[in-house]
């Protein structure tokens, strides 16, 4: 397809295979970009926020990418799944609580019925909110490009606000995958945000925990943003964590120990960092919460 309407591209592409999408990318050497929901990046490339190109190559109509499934270990979900298909996904829902709750306050509907949650990751904003739920439920990601496909740990393609490690000019994000939640196991995800509810939060965390017998908590993932430069997992906290009895005491003080580890942003139109800091005191002990009552619900699955 050819553009007619704006300078930014020239030539859109639909490519129905990864190898399509990969040989694309190849052909036009740095000089294509990879596009999934584009709620993200048509946005900026119309403000002048990035430079032009000849191609975009829409990801999401790739043949078998736009489907949520389980295989043996793992839920694991094509990029061209929109939010709302997260939303709405029973498998999610029992077993990835926080990202349907993370997905579930992105945008407004219009936004999620296009925007995907592999868009959400490769565009590496700090307090992507479904990024969140999937770094806490320690999510990974397949990138394709000449050399073949790898999976790589979420948290390792961050480098920087809007910066990923993933060239989307020469590779694309194909799938995600995660581990489902198992018996004594829960996740939840809280956002701060304005009124209005449509712009970034002001503070977006989500939890996973696993409980022991004895109620102690025997693993803990508790991932944030925006509290630095990329999306954060506070491994202070999540160490606090270990061995204490799933309590309010133990969820205070994680807090208190988070509080010491992360960089919180001032802003005179968004929070400043006294509210900030006051947001994150507050939820991210309910939220603990919230996963350990899920943990120990009947099952053990979340509920």
């Amino acid at each position: 397809m050819t553009n007619t309407s704006t300078n930014s591209w020239n030539h859109y592409y639909t490519p129905k295979t990864v190898t399509e999408a990969v040989e694309l990318l190849r052909r036009y050497d740095g000089r294509a970009r990879v596009i999934g929901g584009g709620t993200d990046l048509a946005v900026e490339i119309r403000r002048g926020l990035h430079r032009p190109v000849e191609a975009m190559v829409d990801a999401t109509r790739i043949a078998g990418l736009d489907k949520i499934s389980r295989e043996t270990d793992y839920i694991v979900i094509g990029c061209g799944v929109t939010h709302s298909q997260i939303v709405r996904s029973e498998l999610i829902i029992r077993y990835g609580t926080c990202l349907s709750e993370s997905c579930s306050v992105i945008g407004g509907p219009q936004v999620r019925n296009v925007g995907t949650l592999a868009g959400n990751v490769a565009h590496a904003l700090p307090a992507g909110d479904g990024t969140i739920g999937l770094l806490a439920l320690g999510g990974e990601i397949e990138v394709a490009g000449t050399d073949g496909t790898r999976w790589l740990p979420v948290e390792n393609s961050f480098r920087g606000p809007g910066k990923s490690f993933i060239d989307r000019n020469r590779e694309v994000l194909t799938r995600l995958r995660f581990r489902p939640t198992a018996e004594r196991e829960g996740s939840a995800h809280h956002r701060v945000m304005r009124p209005q509810g449509l712009c970034l939060p002001i503070i977006s965390l989500a939890v996973r925990l696993r409980l022991g017998d004895d109620n102690t908590i025997s693993h803990a993932r508790i991932s944030m943003g925006p509290v630095g430069p990329v999306p954060y997992l506070v491994e202070a906290a999540m160490d606090a964590l270990l061995g204490k009895p799933a309590s309010e005491d133990a969820f205070v003080n994680a807090a208190e120990i988070a509080l010491q580890s992360v960089s919180l942003r001032a802003s005179k139109y968004r929070a400043s960092h006294e509210y900030r800091e006051e947001m994150l005191r507050t939820y991210l002990p309910r939220t603990l919460q919230r996963a350990a009552q899920r943990a120990t619900a009947a099952g053990g699955h979340d509920s």
